[in-house]
């Protein structure tokens, strides 16, 4: 191994946020900044919170100090709804977001924003009383809240304060606590804890009976979860001078793989009598209750379970009342239960549906509240990746791969004929919003080379009203953008899908080095037919072919190409992107002696069993935020497709680029926030250790107090920089 190459960029744990010794950015750093987030963002329009028929829409405008009402058909302004400056009772200066009560009586606005993890805040909320202009603090006695809950009929409030519910009734202007045993680090009622948030896409879990009755909620105990401390800097991008001496620390809740989750229970509350039940179901298989809702008519409230393994999903129905308890549906898989089956569940009137893969493509199904299926909704060899719903005349809308697994498509069926129309263009991907009436719909369509763009849609003949932003800056500022071409390369007889983005002026004549790049992670696509631009146009503009490649695991090409890496996380991603970058090399234009692998969170995993793989192609690699051993991320992700580490050690073993350390023979630079509350940086400094134990070593570039998308103060510019940079030094 040639240790003094790797260490010629810099040494092992350097912490200044440049990759040679302290000097001022190069000029990757400032030329790269025009690709990479901030300023590689485009527009998207205000956001719609339509009134209950559709017909207008409130949108906040006027930086953040009016709430204003549209006609949808006309985009014209009907009425200021919300003015800062003109409310009674109760004046602010600003808000950062409302959202609209069912009955459309009442607004719940919001400022002060303090994030907890990556959705969560707490922020100052305030209800407003639409007819009468008042507007009232949500809460005297708790100055800050989480996820307020609004009541059918706009009378009531349930917010979460320093882990307990309380309930606010507007009419009198009363406040109850509806639990009291919430504490920090121990009990949560109402807010799902740190792993319920990041892997089930959890933040309230709270529900109102459609009668307005009944509360019903989760509670959390995590006092026998391991507690995860990070260390928390005065750092220059975020100063708290608390720090300036000695570091502090931010403590919280994280399972890792095989330990102890929270113990998740259910519990209903009478508005009337202020009682309290427990909901208790027998089933000891039961691990985790990622979802609750009522159905929007009846008593009848959802809830969906799941097992350890998550590879059984039931769904029950519950009286919140008499907490009597039925099975509705049971969903089981022999790898495991893909999260949208419960997370994107659609309760209506008479049914509900769920998006499942027992057909070995995800389909929609439509069921009775009594359990009984229904009726199958779609079919065919694709996969149905988004449904809208079910417009009053029966119409049936979703998003699927149906034209190909690189692009999405918005699509109807129609009730009376059965014949599914493409509202959206053939190619590219297009997704849409609709109204609560399904009378319109905002369609957002991209591709490679056009800008997302946004559409306001009549559903009835779907004809375009208006169009809402097109990016036509975004267009101009990058036209001068190299192609994106879409090809395949093969591995172990399958044909992957990748795409190609080569230097200006390219010269097939040349041998050029390439950056390869992917995520590779379960159900993930980074090869489609959409907009994105980032570093990757840098660095073909730096003379580098840039190619990434959606291996198997991979999402949008039906479940056994999806599911194949269960229990082997690794394996099969990293064959398949060695095989594709020695076919990459054999092109007449490519140098197969320069070629580098990266990849972010899961891609910066890849990257490093790409470079520790047996004869790597790869001589250059680096790795920003990598988990390195699965035992060290956290439970329900990890177990969701690797199992516990008890009852798969060989897989855990097997997959952890921690554990193979000895076979790294390449250039390796490692990235990392300091702060990363998601994989920790006790991945890559456990990594780093194990290396320095193989007497082997590796750049490292730390960024102090930034988390897993490390972001802020220039920083993807600085990440971005040194990883062209690092690149530069070992590829060119």
């Amino acid at each position: 191994m040639n240790v003094s190459k790797i260490l010629s960029i810099t040494a092992l744990l350097l912490v200044c946020p440049t990759i040679q010794a302290a000097r001022q950015p190069s000029a990757t750093v400032s030329e790269i900044a025009r690709y990479v987030y901030p300023n590689n963002s485009t527009k998207t329009p205000a956001s719609f919170t339509y009134m209950p028929d559709g017909t207008s829409y409130l949108q906040l405008v006027d930086n953040r100090r009016r709430i204003v009402r549209f006609d949808t058909a006309t985009g014209k302004e009907i009425e200021t709804i919300f003015d800062c400056s003109k409310t009674r009772e109760t004046t602010i200066d600003d808000i950062s977001g409302f959202k609209l009560s069912e009955n459309g009586t009442r607004l719940i606005v919001w400022r002060d924003v303090k994030p907890i993890y990556r959705h969560s805040f707490t922020a100052s909320h305030y209800v407003f009383e639409i007819k009468r202009n008042i507007l009232l603090p949500l809460s005297t006695e708790h100055p800050r809240q989480q996820v307020p809950v609004i009541s059918p009929d706009g009378n009531m409030v349930a917010f979460v304060a320093d882990n307990n519910i309380y309930l606010k009734k507007l009419v009198y202007n009363t406040e109850v606590a509806v639990t009291t045993d919430g504490k920090v680090n121990e009990i949560i009622n109402g807010v799902a804890d740190w792993v319920y948030e990041e892997e089930f896409k959890s933040t309230g879990s709270i529900a109102w009976s459609p009668d307005c009755s009944t509360l019903c909620y989760l509670k959390y105990d995590e006092s026998k979860v391991p507690l995860y401390s990070l260390p928390v800097y005065d750092s220059y991008c975020t100063p708290d001078k608390r720090y300036a001496l000695y570091p502090g620390s931010f403590s919280y809740k994280y399972p890792v793989a095989g330990e102890n989750n929270s113990v998740v229970t259910l519990h209903s509350y009478d508005i009337d009598n202020r009682k309290t039940k427990k909901i208790a179901f027998e089933d000891s298989r039961i691990e985790y209750i990622p979802r609750i809702e009522y159905a929007p008519v009846g008593n009848q409230l959802l809830v969906a379970t799941l097992n350890r393994e998550q590879n059984r999903l039931e769904v029950y129905t519950v009286n919140p009342k008499s907490t009597v308890v039925k099975s509705l549906l049971v969903e089981e898989s022999k790898t495991w239960i893909d999260p949208a089956t419960y997370e994107e569940m659609v309760l209506s009137k008479d049914n509900f549906v769920i998006r499942s893969n027992r057909s070995g493509y995800s389909h929609l199904y439509s069921y009775h509240y009594s359990g009984a299926l229904n009726r199958q909704l779609t079919s065919g060899d694709f996969d149905v990746t988004d449904y809208y719903g079910t417009d009053d005349r029966g119409n049936i809308y979703f998003q699927s791969t149906a034209n190909g697994p690189l692009n999405r498509v918005v699509q109807r069926i129609d009730a009376k004929t059965g014949k599914t129309t493409t509202l959206s263009p053939e190619k590219g991907t297009s997704s849409a919003s609709f109204s609560p009436s399904m009378n319109f719909y905002t369609l957002r369509y991209s591709s490679s080379s056009t800008a997302p763009k946004y559409t306001l849609v009549k559903t009835l003949g779907n004809k375009e009203i208006r169009t809402l932003e097109d990016n036509s800056a975004v267009m101009a500022k990058f036209r001068d953008l190299p192609e994106k071409e879409f090809i395949t390369v093969t591995s172990d007889g399958y044909t992957l899908n990748a795409y190609m983005i080569k230097p200006k002026g390219f010269d097939q004549s040349r041998k050029y080095p390439v950056i390869m790049t992917q995520y590779s992670g379960p159900g993930s696509q980074q090869v489609v037919d959409s907009w994105s631009v980032d570093w990757q146009y840098y660095a073909a503009e730096a003379g580098y072919i840039v190619v990434c490649v959606d291996g198997r695991g991979t999402g949008g090409r039906g479940r056994d190409f999806e599911t194949v890496t269960y229990k082997n996380l690794g394996y099969y991603e990293t064959i398949d992107q060695t095989n594709a970058a020695r076919e990459i090399a054999r092109l007449p234009y490519v140098d197969g002696n320069r070629i580098g692998m990266t990849g972010w969170s899961y891609g910066g995993y890849e990257t490093l069993m790409c470079i520790q793989a047996e004869n790597s192609p790869f001589s250059t690699a680096v790795a920003i935020a990598p988990v390195t051993d699965w035992r060290l991320y956290d439970s329900i992700y990890t177990e969701r497709y690797m199992s516990t580490p008890a009852m798969n050690e060989t897989g855990y073993n097997e997959s952890a680029p921690l554990n193979h350390t000895d076979k790294m023979n390449g250039n390796l630079l490692i990235i990392y926030g300091t702060a990363d509350d998601n994989v920790h940086p006790a991945n890559s400094i456990e990594y780093v250790s194990s290396l320095q134990n193989q007497n082997r070593l590796c750049s490292m570039l730390l960024f102090p107090n930034m988390n897993h998308s490390i972001y802020g103060c220039n920083s993807r510019a600085l990440v971005y920089g040194a990883m062209i940079d690092f690149f530069n030094a070992n590829l060119k």
